[in-house]
């Protein structure tokens, strides 16, 4: 079973009343939510660990999670608030207000980890999660305590704008980067993590760093994905984009369900390079599922049978 560890949270999204209003709808989302609902309905066993509010914002998210079949077992409900996220888009571009402090999400602490993650076979960690205390160094203990046994996929899905202190936010990255296996970054991401480093030379460290698989994501220049000895472009699938929230997210899914299927989600199965058709088939699979969600408002991931 895939864990998917880090925000659940509720995007606030820009909708018009039936008089002509502005106004803005409650939906559920989070980069790390919407990892695990893509998976789920891609058809990839998938669990969830984030803390969930009891407030009427928290009932929202923990029905979602399981109308969609994600383990809920792991989550940690108190009666924090829960963090909000107000949407503006442009041009289908996506940006974020983030309504954050002391809600359930990001009071995650070490002493609500568990002592064993009984089943779970990968770990997936990511989102504004990453970059505010005291969850973002919860979940880093967790990475650094598993990765040695469990296959480990990192999406910081970088907001320069949510991080107060850039340094700490690198040196919490850099060490789970460290021992990541597949890193999934954008092409904005890379640039703001190293200092505008060129690609090849950015990701050339990021393999001899110990990453087996590095996945650098464009836009509509599609994803290349960067492994020991070599790389693989692969284009996006055509689309009318209505907008872009969770597109980024369903990628993700698409490659770790990817990878799941075709029994490479395994510690030792990824230390060697993936078979070229195996690679192909993963990065298709993650590009067509994409395709779909941003063709569609809102964060809404495809089932498998519409890809």
């Amino acid at each position: 079973m895939l864990l998917c560890c880090g925000e659940s949270l509720i995007d606030m999204l820009p909708r018009d009343t039936g008089a002509g209003e502005a106004a803005f709808a409650p939906y559920a989302g989070g980069a790390v939510l919407n990892t695990a609902i893509a998976a789920a309905r891609l058809g990839q066993e998938t669990a969830m660990l984030t803390g969930l509010s009891r407030d009427l914002f928290g009932r929202i998210l923990d029905d979602h999670l399981m109308a969609n079949d994600v383990d809920t077992s792991l989550c940690l409900r108190s009666d924090r608030t829960t963090t909000l996220a107000f949407v503006t888009l442009k041009d289908g571009q996506a940006t974020y207000a983030f309504y954050d402090e002391n809600t359930a999400g990001r009071m995650v602490s070490h002493a609500d980890l568990p002592a064993t993650l009984d089943g779970i076979t990968a770990l997936f960690f990511g989102g504004i999660s990453l970059a505010v205390e005291p969850c973002a160094e919860t979940y880093a203990a967790l990475c650094l305590r598993e990765a040695a046994r469990l296959p480990v996929m990192i999406d910081p899905n970088i907001r320069p704008s949510f991080i107060t202190d850039a340094p700490r936010y690198r040196a919490r990255l850099s060490r789970m980067l460290t021992v990541a296996d597949i890193i999934k970054l954008s092409d904005e991401d890379l640039a703001w993590l190293t200092h505008d480093t060129p690609e090849d030379e950015a990701v050339a460290d990021l393999l001899t760093a110990g990453a087996k698989l590095v996945l650098i994501t464009k836009g509509a220049d599609g994803v290349t994905a960067h492994f020991a000895g070599g790389q693989m472009t692969q284009p996006v699938i055509p689309a009318t984009v209505v907008d872009t929230v969770g597109a980024g997210d369903t990628f993700n899914a698409g490659v770790l369900t990817g990878l799941a299927e075709a029994g490479y989600l395994r510690k030792a199965a990824l230390a060697a390079p993936l078979p070229q058709d195996i690679l192909k088939a993963v990065l298709d699979l993650g590009v067509r599922a994409a395709a779909v969600t941003v063709a569609r408002a809102g964060a809404n991931p495809p089932l498998r049978a519409e890809i």
